[in-house]
Formats: C-alpha cells, sequence, structure tokens
C-alpha cells in the first residue's frame, strides 16, 4: 500500500480547467432550481386560488428580495439550458476535443451571462 497518499484533499488547492467549473455549475444550477421550484409553485398556486391570492403574490414581487429569488431562479434556469445545451451537442459528438470542450465552455459562460444579465434588466 502506497503510504504517500493524501489523508485530506485540500480542493482550493486544485486548479480545475474551464470546462470542469462549468459542468460543476450545471450540476450546482440543477440542484438550485430543485429549490427553487418550491417557490415558483407555491407564487403559482397562490396566484390561481383566486384575486386576493393573484393580488398578494402581485404585491409580494414587488419587493426586492422576491425580485432577487426570482432572479436567481431564472438565472439557474437560463445557465442550465444553455450548459444543457452544450451537452447534448457534446453527446452528438460536437466539441468532444478538447480544443471544441474549450471553446463550448467559453461560449457557455457568455451566452449565460449576457442572457442572465437582460433577464436582470427585464425584472427590474
Amino acid at each position: 500500500m502506497n503510504s504517500n497518499r493524501p489523508v485530506n484533499l485540500d480542493l482550493s488547492k486544485f486548479s480545475f480547467p474551464l470546462p470542469a467549473i462549468t459542468s460543476i455549475i450545471h450540476r450546482i444550477t440543477g440542484l438550485a432550481l430543485f429549490v427553487g421550484v418550491a417557490f415558483v409553485l407555491w407564487a403559482f398556486e397562490m396566484s390561481l386560488s383566486g384575486e386576493e391570492g393573484f393580488n398578494v403574490i402581485k404585491d409580494i414581487m414587488q419587493g426586492f428580495l422576491a425580485k432577487l429569488i426570482l432572479w436567481g431562479i431564472i438565472s439557474a434556469l437560463l445557465y442550465h439550458l444553455v450548459a444543457g445545451i452544450k451537452h447534448l451537442l457534446m453527446d452528438a459528438g460536437i466539441g468532444e476535443t478538447l480544443e471544441g470542450g474549450k471553446l463550448g465552455a467559453k461560449i457557455t459562460l457568455v451566452v449565460s451571462i449576457v442572457l442572465i444579465l437582460l433577464t436582470g434588466v427585464w425584472i427590474w
């Protein structure tokens, strides 16, 4: 047995390549969407319960915190969508090389950031 194996790995000392970072963020946004769907379903249920419920949700959505939560959920959805399309293209054999993976990761980040910023402008 090799006794030189590390006992505790310090992940902050590792340098991940950009495709790995975008893939990790894709997984994190998937988890955020899973959690955020509770807020969205609650808001839909309240808004469809009647005129009073709709007005309650309308008033809540005028607040800064609600807009921030909504923007976070939509941002996670947009990033997850763009990264998912990149993964689908890679499954089809497009961008499987090292250079293609790096380019796909850069495109994923740029397109996602632009869409997230546009969404922020739309919400506020």
